[in-house]
């Protein structure tokens, strides 16, 4: 088996998840503030991770084309309060766009991203999925990036736009339980 993919920034180090960290998915998600924005504020349980997420994670994960989770965790730097260097920050997923549906769109890469509070307002999320969108858009079959949020959540919207994205619109998504309506911002590359 291949060594794992490792990405690095000033302050960050990424590598992509495998198929037995639950425990990290687990963790991240047990704050309700994390939780807000994604499913009204509630804590993510492990059977629903091992039941749900992880099947799901497995039907997209492919190291090769960098589809999955990217762990992301502070380096020990400067840049970074002492406090959080080595810690796991978060994820960024990678995979086709409308990747659930019976037509992906196998060139336009979905972005998204979980952070803990931790992270917050320190642009780690940006430099994060800055990182992974560069790495993405080198492969010469991308030629859209997109993401999605729920209209209210002004973090993840600042990073789609500091990532050079534009609004597309506003509609339901399919992975977007009880068809409500998020924003799709998208980047040409």
């Amino acid at each position: 088996m291949a060594e794992p993919r490792i990405i690095e920034t000033t302050r960050l180090q990424l590598t992509q998840m495998t198929l037995d960290e639950q425990a990290l998915l687990f963790e991240l998600d047990q704050d309700e503030a994390v939780m807000r924005f994604i499913n009204g504020g509630h804590k993510t349980t492990m059977e629903q991770i091992e039941q749900y997420f992880m099947p799901r994670l497995k039907r997209y994960h492919d190291p090769l084309k960098g589809y999955g989770l990217w762990k992301v965790y502070a380096k020990a730097v400067k840049e970074i309060p002492e406090t959080l260097a080595g810690e796991y920050l978060g994820w960024i997923l990678v995979r086709p766009m409308l990747f659930f549906t019976d037509t992906p769109l196998v060139n336009d890469i979905e972005l998204g991203w979980r952070f803990k509070k931790i992270a917050w307002g320190q642009g780690i999320g940006t430099e994060a999925a800055k990182a992974i969108a560069d790495f993405v858009a080198s492969h010469p079959e991308v030629s859209a990036l997109s993401a999605i949020a729920d209209e209210d959540n002004v973090g993840s919207i600042n990073i789609m736009t500091k990532l050079g994205m534009s609004f597309m619109k506003k509609a339901p998504h399919p992975d977007v339980p009880d068809n409500q309506q998020v924003v799709f911002y998208q980047l040409k590359v």
